[in-house]
């Protein structure tokens, strides 16, 4: 951009060129160009714009009216066009602006009527608002996504101590150690840990605070530096370890590194009596190149970043898209504000409706005044019923009448249910049982959580009639009430307030399970035939068209395999939420050991989701939408939200969203291939393994083929003669084990031969003391 004006030139600035780093300052102190920049004259000041301008900026082209320009008065853009400076053409005739004219439409819009630009476009829109100095823009730009979500991350970091020179030091380390090893790529051990050091029992924590009352000696005794590159923490802050990690990752990738990482154990280094340091230690894997591959053999893998995994509020919790991209947290306040939005607009619709009945009523009895008194006294009945079925609505879509029917609800649960009386199943005894055990350990705590899931129950049993997003909503509300009733009044720790939570889970849904899961009110069970049939159509699927990592051939990793779709299956059988989470983090577990086994290293965010939608391909879970609707309505959300069991579930509902929207693009198919294996004419053939020049002799081609096979029957064969040795070992240790059993038995209850008992006669024989025994009764007859 040029802007020129009749003042001489200054010296500092040579051919009165303008930065873009410095423009407000060229507005102050305007350089005038030479002859073969401005081409004529200079015209004089003050120079005169049309209402509707014509702009070029950067080759783009647009229109709009001066008074949109001039719409904030402390802007570049009012400066520019205040007559106060001057603006060259261009050929056409438009006020030229050196500047990259792609995102000047979305400033034009928000000038024009104050449109915001979607979350894609809002960084680039940020730095021409920074350019422009319009201050609004940058205002409301910094309240939306994705610059919210990094200022709160600025603001955690900012707790970090050393964390930029941290960073800076892990780029070092790997650089150097890719260099010397002439490598593409460099690994490091990172140790990531929120807390200090483990108290001892005799130990308390500071209130409010990670830090504990030691002395000098016995902190010395636990000062300790793991044997890892860089060390990050402890910090004082709600983020977690995952947290830290995603920022690692985000930072080290906008430098233009890939990163991968994975957890490889915990620091065993001894600290004093039985006290370890067990802080987490992590690989990171930083690639500098990537391997370049032939157009025949490069593929188009599935890729999510790990920040579309995250709420779409920027909170830097795990969304999930049954909440519409929200975590619990924000859905909850999301789908309140809608409800009291709805609410409102229903008690305006029964004020409108309530006035129009009057106003009717009122022209009505002065256009008939002189009726008679039988027919007035009709007229005022039918007014007035009309007026309380009015109220009647009007209080039906108040918030107060919530509130009244929850209070009513409460007097009713307070009468004994029949359902809840009768005999329950042995598993949901079970269940209760350990629940009591469990609480009479709380003491009083303990019983006024008992009295209160009691109340819950009773009262689930009076809503069954409301939507099963209703009694979602209830569920979610008494976890959130009675997490908060423990911190606040019983004063119960973290730790300890998950565990309750956790047996309250299990206790409820146990018996609310037949009752909430897959209800006929909803469309889970259509969605659970419509994924089944879609995964059966998809029967054909090959892990190298979902770029799998993982090599089936290897016996450990289809041990792997088989258990990861066993673990994926059994989560229908469980009944609490929390067990069908635990379902999928052991599933996930044997996917990361199989790709680990494969690679010969750890695996990564991108190997893991094409290998979890595989497994869901071959296993065919039973109803699985039911399980992930039951797990998102009835769960805890604080394990929806954060560690691995919600990363994992929301990577579980990111596969089958793929699953349902599964194309030829995305399996690297041409679309006349994918609609003949969907229809089931062909199937796809197997690849061949080695590749081959084109002028290879077929001969070779066979014998390296058929050396294959032998080799693999050979190690079948060696694997089946071990199995078979193995099995026959067994056999006769079981049956020597019995023999010895039987030999102990016989030894310990030995057979003893008795000869036949003796007559009844002589029943007494051996007797010595018979003489002493009185006489035996003998039978007297009574004349009568």
């Amino acid at each position: 951009m040029v802007v020129v004006t009749g003042r001489e030139p200054d010296s500092r600035r040579p051919d009165g060129a303008m930065s873009s780093s410095d423009a407000e300052d060229d507005f102050l102190e305007p350089a005038t160009p030479t002859a073969t920049q401005a081409g004529h004259a200079l015209p004089l000041l003050p120079q005169e714009f049309p209402e509707v301008v014509p702009l070029n900026i950067g080759g783009a082209h647009f229109t709009t009216r001066l008074s949109t320009l001039r719409r904030y008065e402390d802007t570049m853009l009012a400066a520019m066009f205040s007559g106060r400076h001057y603006i060259p053409t261009d050929a056409e005739g438009r006020y030229f602006i050196d500047r990259d004219g792609a995102h000047f439409g979305d400033v034009l819009n928000f000038l024009r009527s104050g449109d915001l630009p979607p979350r894609d476009r809002v960084r680039a829109v940020y730095k021409e608002a920074q350019y422009y100095a319009i201050g609004p823009l940058l205002e409301q730009l910094e309240n939306m996504q994705p610059l919210k979500g990094e200022k709160v991350r600025q603001a955690f970091l900012g707790l970090m101590p050393y964390y930029k020179d941290h960073l800076e030091r892990i780029v070092e380390i790997a650089r150097l150690r890719a260099v010397q090893r002439k490598a593409r790529f460099a690994k490091l051990k990172v140790c990531v840990f929120k807390e200090e050091m483990p108290i001892t029992p005799y130990e308390c924590p500071l209130l409010n605070s990670l830090r504990f009352e030691r002395s000098e000696s016995d902190g010395q005794l636990f000062e300790h530096h793991c044997e890892v590159d860089v060390s990050f923490g402890p910090w004082e802050a709600v983020a977690d370890v995952y947290d830290l990690l995603h920022c690692l990752v985000t930072d080290l990738s906008a430098q233009g590194l890939t990163v991968d990482h994975q957890c490889i154990g915990v620091c065993d280094k001894h600290l004093i009596n039985h006290y370890y340091c067990k802080r987490p230690i992590y690989e990171f894997k930083i690639t500098w190149c990537r391997r370049k591959m032939s157009l025949k053999s490069e593929r188009r893998g599935i890729h999510v970043d790990q920040s579309e995994l995250l709420c779409k509020k920027g909170c830097g919790y795990y969304g999930n898209p049954a909440w519409q991209g929200f975590c619990s947290k924000c859905w909850r306040e999301e789908y309140h504000k809608a409800r009291q939005k709805q609410i409102q607009e229903d008690w305006e619709l029964a004020e409108r409706l309530q006035r129009e009945e009057e106003e009717a009523f009122a022209s009505s009895q002065s256009s008939q005044g002189a009726q008679s008194l039988t027919f007035s006294k009709f007229e005022e009945k039918k007014t007035n019923e009309k007026t309380r079925k009015v109220t009647t609505v009007k209080k039906f879509f108040s918030a107060s009448s919530r509130v009244g029917a929850k209070k009513a609800e409460i007097q009713e649960a307070k009468a004994p249910s029949p359902s809840i009386n009768r005999q329950t199943s042995i598993e949901t005894d079970r269940v209760s049982k350990e629940f009591i055990e469990f609480l009479k350990t709380f003491h009083k705590t303990g019983q006024e959580i008992y009295k209160q899931t009691k109340l819950f129950l009773e009262a689930m049993h009076y809503k069954r009639d409301l939507s099963i997003e209703e009694q979602s909503e209830c569920t979610q509300d008494f976890y959130q009430n009675v997490a908060e009733r423990m911190q606040t009044r019983g004063k119960v720790p973290p730790e300890r307030v998950e565990k309750i939570m956790d047996q309250i889970e299990k206790y409820i849904m146990t018996r609310l399970y037949k009752y909430v899961f897959c209800p006929e009110t909803t469309d889970d069970e259509k969605k659970d035939l419509a994924i089944q049939k879609r995964i059966r159509a998809l029967h054909w699927v090959t892990p190298q068209m979902l770029c799998v990592p993982v090599n089936e051939e290897i016996p450990e990793v289809s041990d792997m395999v088989v258990k990861a779709i066993t673990d994926i299956i059994e989560m229908d059988s469980k009944r609490v939420p929390r067990d069908k989470l635990a379902c999928i983090t052991k599933c996930s577990k044997h996917i990361f050991n199989a790709i680990k086994i494969t690679k010969n290293e750890p695996a990564s965010a991108d190997d893991f989701l094409p290998t979890l939608i595989y497994i869901v391909l071959k296993g065919n879970p039973p109803r699985l939408q039911s399980n992930i609707q039951y797990i998102t309505r009835f769960c805890n959300p604080s394990r929806l939200m954060t560690g691995e069991d919600g990363y994992y579930f929301t990577n579980l509902c990111c596969a089958v969203a793929f699953i349902e929207k599964l194309d030829a693009q995305s399996l690297n198919l041409s679309q006349e291939d994918f609609d003949r294996y969907m229809s089931g004419q062909t199937s796809p053939r197997k690849q061949e393994s080695e590749s081959w020049s084109p002028d290879a002799c077929l001969g070779v081609k066979q014998m390296y083929k058929n050396l294959d096979l032998l080799s693999q029957l050979n190690e079948r064969q060696e694997r089946i003669m071990n199995e078979a040795k193995k099995l026959e070992k067994d056999l006769i240790d079981w049956t020597d084990g019995i023999a010895k059993e039987v030999q102990d038995i016989v030894e310990k209850y030995p057979l003893e031969i008795r000869p036949p008992n003796q007559s009844v006669a002589a029943i007494d024989s051996e007797n010595v003391e018979n003489d002493k025994l009185p006489p035996p009764l003998q039978p007297q007859v009574y004349a009568g």
